[in-house]
């Protein structure tokens, strides 16, 4: 049985799947103009994308801004994450710089989740998701494919690999080269919810062809879906007014 995740007001894995938007600027008054559309677009989570940002090298100027952002969005729920480029992400970290940031995010209190990769070492990503929950932050444990989409066992194995972990919302993201292939992913996801999952998954196709997949997420088990304000930072993302109708229209129908 799936338990939802409780983030501040928001139930993760209960009802409607819930928006989540990102932040991309490259610099603070980019991102606060940003965040000042999202909160008048209701997004349910956001999603702060480090990796845009011009100074995410620098821990201090991170966390500065981290605070920024809090005292910007108020009480939505907000997620910090690093994306490599080996996963699609604009920068990459060493893989000291990669922990120690992560853990700086967990600890501050701003940030309600962190995203870790899954393809990281086991025991860094072990660390991570022991050292956030012990600062009672959540962990979603990630992977991207921009290029192809695994078998349907393939995909099961890594979103159960990322439940194994402790994460607490295990997330997968792959490109499909075909419609078969976006039937996949939607299968892989209603196998994992009725036979694996014992918590709420993030699960979706990207590009054009994907996007079925991320207004069909309440029928096939996946509880978050991201989209878009004025720029997309994924393909595929539908506008956030657009996503909000057609995630209405299915729920009432189901």
């Amino acid at each position: 049985m799936v338990q939802p995740l409780i983030i501040r007001d928001i139930a993760i894995g209960e009802g409607i799947p819930k928006i989540c938007a990102s932040l991309i600027g490259e610099t603070a008054s980019q991102l606060k103009e940003e965040a000042h559309v999202l909160i008048t677009e209701s997004v349910d989570v956001i999603e702060w994308r480090v990796d845009f940002f011009e100074k995410a090298d620098d821990k201090s100027e991170v966390l500065q801004t981290l605070a920024n952002i809090r005292s910007w969005i108020g009480n939505i729920p907000l997620v910090f994450t690093f994306r490599s480029k080996k996963e699609g992400g604009e920068k990459e970290l060493e893989r000291e710089a990669y922990i120690a940031l992560n853990k700086a995010a967990a600890k501050s209190g701003y940030a309600d989740i962190i995203d870790v990769e899954l393809f990281n070492r086991e025991a860094d990503v072990k660390e991570l998701v022991e050292f956030a929950h012990a600062h009672k932050a959540a962990v979603i444990v990630s992977n991207h494919d921009f290029n192809k989409t695994p078998a349907k066992e393939e995909i099961i194995s890594r979103l159960r690999k990322a439940q194994e972990l402790g994460g607490d919302l295990p997330k997968i993201a792959l490109m499909p080269q075909s419609m078969a292939d976006v039937i996949t992913l939607l299968d892989a996801v209603q196998t994992m919810k009725e036979q694996y999952a014992d918590r709420p998954i993030i699960a979706m196709s990207m590009g054009g062809q994907g996007s079925i997949s991320r207004i069909a997420g309440e029928a096939f088990g996946s509880a978050l879906t991201f989209g878009a304000a004025k720029k997309a930072s994924a393909p595929g993302q539908i506008p956030i007014k657009n996503l909000k109708t057609v995630l209405t229209i299915l729920h009432e129908s189901l």
